[in-house]
């Protein structure tokens, strides 16, 4: 999903992995598309511990700056939606687009430890939403 929004983003986008997101990295874009599955109703653990470092550091920098979300369910999605929310709201970020949640209907043991793909109607969605926030930073409307 998270590449699938990069290339709709198109050139000048940077596709960070949680783990290697920095703030640094945060106060060099001008907007951001926080991409994660939600796991037991909450966002990953690696989505977690990326706010829980940058969280601080960022306080009071990135105020106003355009976000949108885009989350793998198994069946919701919005428990991980609520807590993006909820963080980002101490940065002040605005939200620019509505939340992309995909709902992969992961309801057996199964198909939960199963490998997901999520399709293609869904990654278009994706593309779509990382065009939109790119093309709308680009233009300097969002």
């Amino acid at each position: 999903m998270a590449h699938a929004a990069a290339e709709g983003a198109g050139e000048g986008t940077l596709l960070l992995q949680a783990a290697e997101a920095s703030s640094e990295a945060m106060l060099a874009a001008s907007g951001y598309l926080f991409v994660c599955p939600e796991n037991l109703a909450s966002m990953s653990g690696a989505m977690k511990e990326f706010f829980d470092r940058c969280y601080y550091p960022l306080l009071g920098q990135i105020e106003g700056r355009a976000y949108a979300t885009a989350i793998s369910a198994g069946s919701d999605g919005r428990g991980a939606e609520a807590q993006i929310d909820r963080i980002v709201t101490g940065w002040r970020l605005r939200r620019v687009a509505s939340s992309l949640i995909v709902n992969l209907g992961a309801q057996t043991g199964e198909a939960i430890l199963a490998e997901k793909l999520v399709p293609k109607d869904e990654l278009l969605r994706c593309r779509e939403l990382g065009a939109l926030l790119g093309e709308g930073l680009r233009l300097g409307v969002m």
